[in-house]
């Protein structure tokens, strides 16, 4: 695919939105089980982000970038969608995080 830069940071700039909102509408899928999953959740797309700010010289908290990512304060998503973990997930995680 031989597109220039600009439209290329352009196309990948509208899949993390969609993404991002995709994450957004389903609040049933819980970042653990992501991270079982994928190897990544919600955090660590907040934490991307913060980390390219922080590597453009841009201003953003590590809460903006939770806000960002959640379309709410991180403490108001945890409140509200957050479930407590099963065994099973917490089994699944110490056995994904153990070749890390």
């Amino acid at each position: 695919m031989a597109i220039d830069d600009k439209t290329r940071t352009e196309l990948e700039a509208a899949a993390f939105r969609r993404l991002v909102e995709h994450l957004r509408e389903r609040t049933d899928v819980q970042n653990i089980d992501l991270m079982n999953l994928a190897g990544f959740c919600r955090n660590c797309l907040s934490n991307w982000l913060k980390d390219a700010a922080d590597a453009k010289g841009v201003s953003l908290t590590k809460d903006e970038s939770r806000e960002a990512v959640y379309g709410m304060p991180y403490e108001t998503w945890k409140a509200t969608h957050q479930g407590s973990a099963s065994a099973e997930q917490l089994a699944a995680m110490k056995k994904a995080q153990s070749g890390h």
